[in-house]
């Protein structure tokens, strides 16, 4: 899970509720994915879906991500 939006590099924690990805797992924060992205990926250009929050408890063998992935063209 990639812990923050790719456009805008908003903090997107595995428990969010409000994160957005392709089936590439490109992630978006929901505020991008429909207001600039129109429920679209730019990269792919696959379907926006939301992504399912991770549980609190998670077993200590599948970590997150702690790198994101920004482009600072698809900022505003």
């Amino acid at each position: 899970m990639r812990p923050t939006c790719e456009r805008c590099d908003r903090d997107l924690p595995p428990t969010a509720q409000d994160a957005w990805i392709c089936s590439f797992e490109c992630t978006w924060c929901a505020d991008c994915a429909a207001s600039v992205l129109a429920g679209r990926c730019p990269n792919c250009g696959g379907r926006l879906s939301p992504r399912p929050p991770r549980d609190e408890e998670r077993p200590p063998s599948t970590p997150v991500s702690t790198g994101g992935v920004v482009d600072p063209d698809r900022r505003p």
